[in-house]
């Protein structure tokens, strides 16, 4: 007597186990089809059976015993389309964004041109680089930051940007970005980049804010890899800030014989930035002697690429976060190594370069008034970003500094049709 199994199907979600070769299998429901599954259902069993398909109510049917195998590929091949499908109407769901006027060269600016296939091009102070992230969730704000950087440039032709985005499986998550910039942005020099997530796999912890948990907030370690030898320097921004006054006077700073440039803020309490557990090692705590360690944000840098790599910089940075992945010594995601491989030894940028804090601290996102003195930089570092509290209607006052930029279509006062 053959054995009778029953394989209880709950529309493409339960596992199926495989049945012995001579086993019948009825396959009965544990509640209703959605129209689309029933019509696999339905598809499935006329390829298996050969026969009509079974009726709306969908009773307990069964299969010859040759089939089971057959029909167990049959629901993995529609289990994987599913989730493929799952998958690229998720990509999909981008936000959409005005077309930015086209920005020109005003008359004094030189004539350039670049090529990331030029390896080995010379350096030229003209061309400006900048590197951004792109994410779906910090997208808006890349945006207005790109907007904001063009519409203040004195020569906004001669800027490079310098994308850089997660890598996809799904090539047309990708494309989708590329096309975000190109129909956004349809004058601008470009290039986009992909991080792969691998890089840092095992070398992040958890910390105070899961943004700060993210693969590609690392991105910015390892720029001098990611981006073509023939980039000697360049201007790494974050994508909550925007900029309100010429990039090209941040970019002609002089960096002397150091790696990276940055606002200094020494008046911050440096211990709060690492655990007590670090402060009573004395091997790591001896990591700053000899430096006049200040605080400074990684959100606005300018960085020597090329002494970068001499100095094998991305090596030490690494090296920091496998230290704190077994002794647990700060809270605060890529900060912290930035610190401990570069604080006392940063060329100090005037602090109107990154008016930083402007979204509040990293818990409650709070507002916060700017700092005394000239403003070029506006930052929304910390937990509250400015489209979002516009958004909910709660805006704080400083927001509407940024609202100017935000080139977001939004869906009530724009439509398809």
């Amino acid at each position: 007597m053959q054995n009778q199994s029953k394989y209880h199907l709950s529309p493409l979600s339960d596992s199926i186990s495989r049945a012995p070769q001579n086993t019948k299998i009825t396959l009965s429901l544990k509640h209703p089809f959605s129209p689309l599954q029933a019509t696999l259902h339905s598809t499935l069993y006329s390829l298996i059976s050969n026969s009509p398909s079974p009726s709306n109510s969908l009773p307990p049917q069964t299969m010859p015993p040759d089939h089971g195998r057959l029909y167990f590929l049959l629901i993995v091949l529609v289990l994987t389309v599913t989730v493929k499908l799952m998958a690229t109407s998720t990509a999909v769901e981008l936000p959409k964004f005005r077309e930015a006027p086209a920005f020109r060269n005003g008359r004094g600016c030189p004539r350039t041109a670049w090529s990331s296939l030029d390896q080995h091009c010379h350096y030229n102070p003209s061309i400006i680089h900048i590197a951004m992230t792109l994410d779906t969730t910090y997208l808006r704000g890349s945006i207005a930051g790109v907007f904001s950087v063009l519409q203040h440039a004195t020569c906004p032709e001669n800027i490079v940007f310098h994308f850089i985005a997660a890598s996809h499986h799904n090539r047309r998550s990708s494309d989708l970005l590329r096309h975000i910039i190109t129909s956004t942005f349809p004058y601008l020099t470009f290039h986009l980049y992909h991080f792969d997530s691998n890089l840092v796999k095992g070398k992040i912890s958890y910390s105070v804010r899961r943004a700060l948990d993210q693969p590609l907030n690392y991105a910015r370690i390892y720029l001098a890899d990611l981006l073509p030898s023939g980039v000697r320097r360049i201007i790494y921004f974050d994508s909550d800030l925007i900029v309100v006054d010429d990039v090209a006077k941040l970019w002609s700073i002089n960096l002397g014989r150091r790696v990276l440039g940055a606002p200094e803020y020494c008046h911050a309490n440096f211990t709060n930035y690492f655990t007590p557990k670090f402060w009573s090692n004395a091997a790591f705590a001896a990591s700053f002697k000899g430096r006049r360690a200040c605080y400074f944000n990684t959100g606005v840098m300018v960085i020597d690429l090329w002494k970068w790599r001499e100095g094998k910089y991305t090596e030490k940075l690494e090296h920091w976060m496998r230290v704190q992945k077994r002794c647990r010594i700060y809270e605060l995601g890529s900060l912290p190594p930035f610190l401990l491989v570069f604080a006392g030894d940063v060329e100090g940028v005037e602090h109107r370069w990154n008016q930083h804090g402007l979204g509040g601290d990293n818990l409650e996102g709070l507002c916060r008034d700017l700092h005394p003195g000239p403003v070029s930089l506006l930052h929304w570092s910390g937990k509250g970003k400015p489209w979002l509290r516009l958004d909910s209607k709660r805006p704080c006052p400083l927001d509407s500094l940024w609202a100017p930029y935000d080139l977001y279509r939004h869906s009530s006062l724009f439509s398809d049709s």
